[in-house]
């Protein structure tokens, strides 16, 4: 039932024309069936556009973000690729570390889940600490 749904699905994107062509993004993506690179030490000239474009000749890119300071507006020099397939993403991995973009040497590596930021957190201070012997 589920597959008979996404069939009429495809085939509805497919027949528009233009929306063919993001149709794979779309189907890749919201099957949750993504695999992230962290790409570390870009240069600060460096834009989403020019990320997806040097990582595209060894995948199809669904998702690039290059990390900006929130105050400032300008980037981290790091950021991360989304491609759609684990194979992909491995050999973009394997080729592009190391390799020069925009003038800077970058590194790329497996980006790793967020840590659960509950279970580092430190228990909040009620009041004043109670004295210690003389009872």
């Amino acid at each position: 039932m589920a597959m008979a749904a996404l069939r009429g699905v495809s085939r509805c994107l497919a027949s528009r024309g233009s929306a063919a062509a993001a149709r794979p993004m779309l189907l890749a993506h919201s099957r949750g069936i993504t695999y992230k690179l962290f790409i570390g030490g870009l240069s600060h000239f460096a834009t989403e556009d020019s990320l997806a474009e040097a990582f595209s000749r060894y995948g199809q890119v669904i998702e690039a973000t290059v990390v900006t300071d929130k105050v400032t507006n300008r980037p981290k020099g790091f950021g991360f690729v989304k491609f759609a397939s684990e194979e992909e993403a491995n050999n973009a991995r394997e080729e592009m570390n190391g390799k020069v973009l925009n003038g800077r040497v970058i590194y790329v590596d497996i980006a790793k889940a967020k840590p659960d930021r509950d279970a580092d957190a430190r228990p909040i201070a009620r009041g004043p600490p109670k004295p210690i012997g003389n009872d």
